[in-house]
């Protein structure tokens, strides 16, 4: 199937263009992040949460068993945040991407675009790029060819371009483009090749030489990623950026607009922010924001990954602690807890979850009857019948991450989704709340990758700080929508 550009999608477009805004006096970079949330894309509440929770299964499970190099699995709509930017001189493209904490590199479908089997999925948020007179191919001599290709060697790269092997020995073979790349996802694939081009930020500042996948033909995966893991690659969109400017590459953070599913609640973007940091507690208008820190893990396996240590989670006052695996990360890379921009659902390893659901449950099931059939068609579990839901009767629950007082309260509409099941002649019409965690598998399954995953979904209503000079991932409730308007004024 070849992708066509809608008039709805070259609307887009033009829209997010103008959506980009620079704040000069803090020397930082303001984004809108969009979100893809579309009602026309699900026909109940139950398949959009179990084509949301299915997706969130694969793509975790993806982290663990794939052999070659990881990048994203983007999510169905509905899950997905989204930033564009301009690409190219002297003429250039805006281009619109998902937005990935867990991959490095950024890659874009490019004219002419073909995606197989994508009859079911979002169309592309931004025409396929057509390549600039700028652009240049990446040689297979460079270390960014090496890092696309999982650290293969240069001088293999140029024997597969068909570089001469006096001129490989001679080191002489920059005319010779880096082979096409291979990705493959959850339920899609790529293959594409390495560009180079000037990247232009809103403030003008140009990134010269930005390195980018450039993709024709595509299986299942309409829409590119901006991968912003700072893996040694030095592929993704920070990384780059700080060759540049290091106070724009070295910290960002973003701050996810509570949606609950609900493209109402969506009306203003939620605010990604290239170089801006806070202290543990500031004052912002009259907000007080208090940040909670805890320290990133080095992952050998995948470098990319903003890895961090969980000691438990509590569910109401009772502190359930957390398996050893996800305190730390081992040389093989197993382990820890990636914060992911990518993944919607938070998932845990099947001890935690279990325990974490089951005590859930016996607070719960005194006071709300479970809703098995509604488990079954939505993926998720616990889930309770109820009148009118009392705050008070649903546990709060807290994540311990490593480090002292760094406990991350979160709100209810973050991990209790709340909908309307039935009412459609054949159920009788009732209220449905579930609990928005997942079994994630056990732990001899998690071996070799992450041991668990804080999903975007769980993120929301926070603003989520990734300090990379310092390794630390901070947390701060904020009113985002709010915040979106205090920066870009």
């Amino acid at each position: 199937m070849v992708v066509k550009v809608t008039p709805l999608c070259l609307l887009y477009w033009l829209l997010i263009s103008t959506w980009w805004l620079m704040v000069s006096t803090s020397g930082m970079v303001l984004i809108p992040l969009t979100h893809s949330l579309s009602k026309t894309q699900f026909t109940t509440p139950h398949h959009l949460l179990k084509t949301t929770s299915t997706r969130s299964a694969t793509r975790f499970r993806h982290h663990l068993h794939h052999r070659h190099k990881q990048v994203s699995v983007p999510l169905s709509p509905g899950s997905d945040y989204t930033l564009s930017f301009t690409l190219g001189s002297p003429s250039s493209s805006t281009i619109s991407l998902y937005l990935d904490t867990g991959s490095d590199l950024v890659w874009l479908p490019c004219s002419p675009f073909e995606c197989i089997l994508c009859e079911s999925k979002t169309p592309p948020l931004s025409p396929p790029l057509n390549l600039s007179s700028s652009a240049t191919a990446v040689p297979c001599k460079s270390s960014a060819c090496s890092a696309a290709h999982s650290s293969l060697h240069s001088s293999d790269l140029c024997a597969i371009a068909r570089c001469p092997l006096d001129s490989i020995e001679m080191s002489e073979c920059n005319s010779f483009p880096c082979p096409p790349f291979y990705y493959a996802y959850g339920d899609g694939s790529l293959i594409g090749r390495l560009y180079k081009d000037s990247l232009t930020l809103p403030n003008s500042l140009s990134v010269q030489n930005f390195t980018f996948g450039c993709s024709h033909t595509t299986l299942g995966e309409p829409v590119g990623v901006a991968g912003f893991g700072f893996g040694f690659g030095r592929l993704s969109l920070p990384a780059q950026l700080s060759s540049v400017s290091p106070q724009l590459g070295n910290r960002f953070s973003y701050c996810l607009v509570s949606h609950s599913f609900d493209s109402n609640r969506v009306r203003r973007p939620s605010p990604l922010i290239l170089g801006r940091y806070e202290d543990k507690e500031s004052q912002f208008g009259n907000e007080l924001v208090e940040f909670v820190y805890t320290g990133m893990l080095s992952n050998p396996k995948h470098p990319y990954f903003y890895s961090v240590g969980l000691e438990g989670i509590s569910v109401g006052n009772r502190n359930i602690p957390a398996p050893e695996n996800l305190k730390r990360v081992d040389r093989r890379g197993s382990g820890g807890m990636v914060v992911d921009s990518g993944t919607t659902f938070t998932m845990l390893p099947a001890s935690l979850y279990d325990s974490v659901a089951t005590e859930f449950d016996h607070r719960v099931s005194r006071f709300y009857k479970r809703a098995n059939t509604v488990e079954e068609s939505t993926g998720l579990s616990p889930c309770y019948f109820y009148n009118k839901v009392d705050a008070a009767k649903v546990p709060a629950i807290t994540l311990h991450f490593a480090g002292n007082g760094s406990s991350v309260v979160l709100p209810r509409k973050n991990y209790f989704y709340e909908f309307i099941d039935g009412g459609d002649g054949v159920r009788e019409k009732r209220n449905v709340g579930c609990l928005m965690l997942m079994n994630g598998g056990d732990e001899e399954e998690l071996s070799g990758g992450p041991g668990a995953t804080l999903g975007n979904y769980q993120q929301q209503g926070f603003e989520v700080v990734y300090d990379l000079e310092k390794r630390k991932v901070g947390f701060a409730r904020r009113k985002c929508s709010s915040l979106w308007d205090s920066l870009k004024n």
